[in-house]
């Protein structure tokens, strides 16, 4: 099955025959769900975004599209079987689709590669063929779909420019002059185009062509926009009067619709990204790492530290998303601090010092390699106060509270961290800081138990973030309350446990494409584990659950699962002492667990130690993403085995 929206909605076969999708309301409906990826969306969004004004019986009759959608897309299901193509998940419906079966996940997935890697230029001008026309061309009349017709119009004329570009850079190219003619004749005022296009008739042997195009160039920006030409036209004007080429394999920072930009602006640009989450925040990290390196290349201290401290972007996991990428920031800016010395400005060290401390996550280091974050943020703290700079405070007890995890048991210290930085943000109008201040004292809140706090935090987050545009944070609250159905779950009356994991299960389709793997690798068969231990019943053992940086502590439990004891006790052996992160009291507590079972009393009783000052907490619930339940339980059990020796 193949989906295509690159143009009409269509739905073909393997063998290339084309679906009856039905009516245009059909169409909408599978529409809807490919642009959001693989993630759930509620009944009542499809709603809203069917009918500007919904009919009395609009759900019912989004639950008949459906069900003919299911027919359509699988006629040969069983009627028992459940479907596999159009889900029912949680309050609403996802599309379970590969990626590459749908030809716009298919695009933006080959065009975040090109990005990456030059060498997917081949792949790139294959999947810019598969456009037959605007996105969703025949979903007309619905905000949504203008929206995503917008956004994904920009994303092809980015496509376009940067294969040109990689091909042009590559010592090909000649043969796009046809081609970027063309582009230039439909989109006269991107100036990246009329570069492209000059450069292309330059590698054609055509110089003439291409000093005249850039003239042309000048004149539309001179006479019609008041503004002259960019400094990437001036200087290869300037190359081909003098006789030169346009450089060749010159790889180039990319950091939009083929503009070249210096490490300030890129810096800028990059920071603004980091906010929208997804292929934007992976972006904009290699973007400011690229950045930084230009600006060292320079030899000016002074602008290399304002490089790499003007990334302030608010950080709430404790496990880099890239973790080399990471230590080449604090390296440089440990290499920036040293040439600037003890002397140096203080709001300059400050802000590198912070900076050493936010890109130290702590889950990733060596005790040495802590120490030094922890220094570097009491550091940037005691700087920032003495200048009397809230921005600057703001970030610095960023850095404070992601080295704020030396052991279990300290959500009540974080969370007057958290207060302190929605204060500051608050008075001073941080808008992005007063989401992360909610967001810690979310997670300290839901560490502590008191669902109701966390939840008025949740709350209050999701409103910042729609004037911010930080589309990251509701991936996080949805996170949040199905971490809240579990834990209701044990309840008397309440939320089943199917419908807790069907609320992790959804929460994680929105975090699939959140552009955070340092957070999304492992977390939810994590999640399904603590459901399982929250009712007393054994580990998952599906094959396919990726348990990433987390399984040397499940590992014992999932094996004792499978009834393999003496593996179960092997693994225990050599599960290591728990990261300094979100997750430590439940990587204790799954060792406590797993001691307990197989009545390893050293181990339990090294486990219980150190839950000890985590008594009154519950295990992974300092995420805000997930519980195992009362650090208590899991205590008393590891005491009781411990005194039994």
């Amino acid at each position: 099955m193949r989906i295509d929206v690159l143009g009409a909605v269509r739905a073909l076969r393997d063998d290339g025959s084309p679906v009856d999708l039905g009516g245009p309301r059909h169409r909408e409906v599978l529409a809807r769900l490919v642009a959001a990826e693989g993630r759930m969306v509620t009944t009542d969004t499809l709603v809203d975004d069917l009918w500007a004004d919904p009919p009395a019986r609009a759900v019912g009759a989004l639950r008949t599209f459906v069900a003919a959608l299911r027919r359509a897309l699988e006629p040969d299901r069983p009627p028992r079987d459940p479907p596999r193509i159009i889900v029912t998940e949680g309050p609403g419906y996802a599309l379970r689709l590969p990626r590459e079966d749908v030809d716009v996940h298919r695009f933006q997935d080959t065009l975040a590669r090109a990005r990456r890697n030059p060498d997917a230029a081949g792949d790139l001008g294959t999947v810019l063929a598969d456009w037959r026309g605007p996105a969703y061309a025949d979903v007309t009349g619905s905000p949504w779909a203008q929206r995503e017709r917008t956004r994904l119009e920009e994303l092809r004329l980015e496509g376009t420019e940067l294969r040109a570009r990689i091909l042009l850079d590559s010592g090909e190219g000649a043969e796009l002059v046809a081609g970027l003619g063309a582009h230039v004749a439909e989109h006269p005022w991107r100036e990246p185009a009329w570069e492209l296009l000059a450069r292309a008739l330059h590698r054609a042997g055509r110089r003439a062509d291409a000093l005249a195009t850039l003239r042309r160039a000048r004149t539309m920006l001179v006479d019609q926009l008041g503004l002259d030409p960019g400094p990437d036209l001036q200087r290869l004007e300037k190359d081909i009067l003098n006789g030169a080429g346009p450089p060749e394999d010159a790889r180039t920072v990319w950091t939009g619709p083929g503009v070249r930009l210096g490490p300030r602006t890129t810096v800028d640009l990059a920071r603004t990204l980091a906010l929208a989450g997804g292929d934007a925040l992976v972006r904009s990290r290699r973007d400011r790492l690229a950045a930084v390196r230009a600006a060292e290349r320079t030899g000016d201290l002074a602008l290399t530290a304002r490089i790499i401290a003007a990334y302030d972007v608010p950080a709430v996991w404790s496990r880099a998303d890239d973790p080399e990428q990471s230590r080449a920031v604090v390296a440089a800016a440990e290499r920036t601090l040293t040439g600037l010395g003890p002397d140096g400005p203080d709001d300059l060290r400050a802000r590198l010092l912070a900076t050493v401390a936010v890109e130290s996550r702590s889950a990733d280091l060596s005790a040495t390699e802590l120490k030094r974050a922890q220094q570097a943020a009491c550091q940037a703290e005691e700087l920032a106060r003495d200048l009397a700079d809230p921005a600057l405070l703001a970030f610095a007890l960023n850095g404070v509270f992601l080295q704020s995890f030396t052991r279990p048991g300290l959500a009540e210290e974080r969370d007057r961290t958290g207060a302190e930085i929605l204060d500051l943000a608050t008075r001073h109008e941080l808008p992005n800081f007063a989401v992360l201040g909610r967001l810690v004292r979310l997670q300290s809140a839901s560490a502590l138990g008191d669902l109701d706090a966390a939840a008025t935090h949740a709350e209050a987050a999701e409103q910042l973030s729609a004037a911010t545009e930080a589309p990251l944070v509701s991936v996080l609250t949805c996170w949040f309350r199905a971490r809240a159905t579990a834990a209701r779950s044990t309840e008397p009356g309440g939320p089943t446990a199917a419908t807790a994991a069907a609320h992790y299960r959804a929460a994680e389709g929105a975090l699939r494409a959140a552009g955070m793997p340092g957070l999304h690798r492992g977390l939810f068969p994590l999640a399904l584990l603590g459901l399982r231990l929250l009712h007393d019943r054994p580990a998952p053992t599906e094959p396919h659950l990726d348990w990433g940086p987390y399984r040397p502590w499940t590992e014992p439990l999932v094996l004792l699962a499978q009834g393999r004891g003496e593996q179960a006790r092997a693994a225990l052996a050599a599960v290591p002492e728990s990261p300094r992160d979100h997750m430590q009291e439940a990587m204790w507590c799954l060792t406590a667990r797993a001691a307990v079972r197989l009545d390893e009393r050293g181990i339990a009783a090294h486990a219980g130690a150190a839950l000890r000052h985590a008594r009154a907490e519950h295990a992974g619930a300092a995420s805000g993403m997930l519980t195992l339940g009362p650090v208590a339980r899991y205590l008393a059990e590891a005491e009781a085995c411990a005194r039994a020796g």
